[in-house]
C-alpha cells in the first residue's frame, strides 16, 4: 500500500469515525471465510458496518479526531475489526453475543466499544453494553412517566365528583 493510499484510507476512516457516534473494535481471528461473512451479513442486517483495518491506520485516524483515545492503544494490536453503528448503540454488542451462541470458542472477541465518546475496555463491558436501552427506547420510558401523574388526576376526576368533593372538604377541614 502507498502512502497516498494509506493517507486516503486514514481520511476516510477519520471521516466515518467522526460520522458515528459508536463503535466496536472486535478481534475476528480464527473465524472461517464462512463464519466471518455470516458476521457481516448479521451486521449488515442490523445496519452495522464492519470492516477491518490496520491496527497503525486506525491508531491514525483516531488521533485525527479532537477526542482523546489513547486508552485504545493497548487495544490495538494482532486483529482489529471496526464496527460502526450510528444509531443504535447497543446492537454490535447484541450482534457479538448473538454470533457467539453459535461458536463454540465464543468468537469474536469483543476488545473496546466507544460510546458518545465514552470507551469500555474488555470483555466484561459487554453484557451492559448489550443492555444499553435506545434513544426511542428511552424516550418512551420518559414519556410513560410523565403521562402517570396525569392519567392519575384523571381517573380520580372521571370516578366521581362526591370523592371528589369529600377530598375537597376532607383537605379544607385540616387546614382548620
Amino acid at each position: 500500500m502507498t502512502r497516498e493510499e494509506k493517507a486516503q484510507v486514514i481520511s476516510e476512516l477519520t471521516d466515518k469515525l467522526n460520522e458515528n457516534n459508536h463503535f466496536y473494535i472486535t478481534d475476528t481471528s480464527g473465524l472461517t471465510v464462512a463464519e466471518i461473512n455470516k458476521f457481516r451479513g448479521m451486521c449488515f442486517n442490523e445496519g452495522i458496518e464492519y470492516k477491518v483495518y490496520k491496527n497503525t491506520l486506525i491508531r491514525k485516524a483516531l488521533d485525527a479526531l479532537e477526542v482523546d483515545y489513547s486508552d485504545l492503544d493497548d487495544v490495538l494490536k494482532g486483529f482489529s475489526g471496526l464496527m460502526f453503528a450510528n444509531e443504535n448503540a447497543n446492537a454490535p454488542a447484541r450482534i457479538i453475543k448473538k454470533f457467539r451462541k453459535q461458536d463454540p470458542e465464543k468468537r469474536p472477541k469483543f476488545k473496546a466499544a466507544s460510546i458518545e465518546t465514552d470507551i469500555f475496555i474488555g470483555e466484561d463491558h459487554l453484557d451492559a453494553l448489550s443492555n444499553l436501552k435506545s434513544k426511542e427506547e428511552l424516550i418512551g420510558e420518559v414519556i410513560t412517566l410523565l403521562q402517570s401523574p396525569a392519567k392519575n388526576v384523571i381517573s380520580a376526576l372521571q370516578s366521581g365528583e362526591h370523592q371528589l368533593a369529600g377530598i375537597v372538604k376532607t383537605l379544607s377541614e385540616k387546614e382548620d
